[in-house]
């Protein structure tokens, strides 16, 4: 399964690594794909991953979903 969100405030690599990190350690995500151009995010996943859960994570490492 892949989902796409966007996220602000992402500017850099460190940035972008932060983000992979949070969602590649939610149970079920295989993958994680980042365009720090568009700030978008494609997440892959065996099973669908809630959305507040993709949301948690994503503001715990210091970003926000548009």
């Amino acid at each position: 399964m892949t989902s796409s969100y966007t996220v602000t405030g992402m500017s850099c690599g460190g940035c972008a690594g932060s983000v992979s990190r949070a969602l590649n350690a939610l149970t079920g995500v295989s993958d994680v794909k980042i365009d720090l151009k568009t700030g978008q995010v494609t997440v892959d996943s065996a099973e669908p991953v809630a959305e507040p859960d993709i949301r948690a994570a994503i503001e715990k490492a210091g970003y926000q979903l548009a």
